[in-house]
């Protein structure tokens, strides 16, 4: 992934200019606070954890449950080790005991909230898992949170958006805690060269020399670099009015075929990588969007960073929806799970897959 980061130079493909920085006085805001980041150990986590150490913040708690993944990081940070250095965590976000333990001793008042399964093909095969750290997880964290007086910037995706999978129904749940308990939740694209992603797959199949495989022609996507990922969160962080549904000012997709033609002259200059075109996957849409047509957009936050007007729930129903989906993963009911998404998210589309999965246990999907 950082060999991808460092080889390419993304601003090529991009073909437009990098989206605006946070201002001074935005980042003077973050450097006084003391500051939670789940999923640190991420690939836009860790990236955003080196930025928060550079920056100087007064306190800074980085909590992961990847083994691994906290090990590199902690290693990462080494250079910045002394008595006001981070403090690396091991666990995870569905942790209540943890959480508690974090916000006494800490005292953070800002979280950002990284730490989700993204994988959308494999959340599709493991929709429990995929609610239960995506949704529950969130819920969880926005309820310690609350107790703490402290706000959460949720890391959502584009995905959220007219859901067509479990990965983006189960983010546009994390949207609506996030902001009934007040915080900021901040839709992204597909950051280039992050871990997981098209561009780290596409790196490997021109490695070894091809073909690279796209779902579709047609298929394209929004495109940051990880740097803009970062940058959009550290303005999301900064930005006080909550809550705050917010999305990047980007006016174009790429198709995603033009991707693996750019790599591929990028990594393999003068050799000849072909491109073979496969189908959606299970869960897929050919393209995305930030905001659906029942959204507007509100207002400029900074050049860059747009809010969203978006209708959202009671606290009630989501509290009564959320209790009923609790109760699905807590008795393995899949097709309970999936009436339990449509009823929090009535735009979520579930796929063929997901419905064949469901209709292989016993009781009826709401259709």
């Amino acid at each position: 992934m950082a060999v991808i980061r460092e080889t390419i130079d993304w601003r090529k493909f991009l073909a437009r200019p990098p989206l605006p920085a946070p201002s001074p006085a935005a980042l003077d805001a973050l450097r006084n606070q003391s500051i939670l980041v789940t999923g640190a150990g991420g690939s836009i986590g860790s990236a955003l954890a080196l930025r928060l150490a550079m920056l100087g913040t007064r306190a800074l708690v980085l909590l992961d449950a990847s083994e691994g993944s906290l090990f590199e990081l902690k290693q990462a940070l080494a250079p910045a080790e002394s008595d006001s250095a981070p403090q690396c965590i091991l666990g995870s976000v569905l942790d209540r005991n943890l959480l508690d333990e974090i916000f006494t001793a800490h005292a953070p008042s800002l979280v950002f909230h990284a730490a989700a399964f993204k994988h959308l093909p494999l959340l599709e095969e493991h929709p429990f898992a995929a609610i239960e750290n995506n949704v529950f997880g969130t819920q969880t964290l926005a309820s310690a949170a609350a107790v703490a007086g402290a706000r959460i910037v949720l890391l959502s995706t584009d995905k959220a958006v007219a859901a067509a999978s479990v990965l983006g129904a189960s983010k546009r749940i994390a949207e609506l805690i996030t902001l009934e308990a007040g915080g900021t939740a901040l839709r992204l694209g597909n950051i280039l060269g992050s871990s997981g992603s098209v561009a780290e797959a596409f790196a490997g199949q021109i490695s070894a020399g091809g073909p690279v495989t796209v779902t579709d022609p047609a298929a394209r996507r929004y495109f940051l670099t990880l740097e803009e990922g970062v940058d959009l969160l550290l303005a999301a962080g900064a930005e006080p009015a909550c809550p705050a549904l917010l999305a990047p000012e980007l006016t174009a997709q790429h198709f995603v075929a033009d991707l693996a033609r750019f790599m591929a002259c990028e990594l393999a200059p003068g050799q000849a990588i072909g491109i073979e075109f496969t189908s959606l996957r299970s869960g897929d849409k050919e393209s995305e969007s930030f905001w659906s047509f029942e959204e507007k957009v509100d207002y400029v936050v900074f050049p860059g960073l747009l809010s969203l007007r978006s209708e959202r729930i009671s606290g009630g129903e989501l509290q009564r929806g959320l209790a009923r989906l609790r109760s699905a993963l807590d008795g393995r009911d899949l097709p309970a799970a999936v009436a339990g998404l449509r009823s929090l998210v009535p735009e979520f589309q579930p796929s063929a897959a997901l419905m064949a999965l469901a209709r292989g246990q016993r009781g009826r999907v709401m259709q």
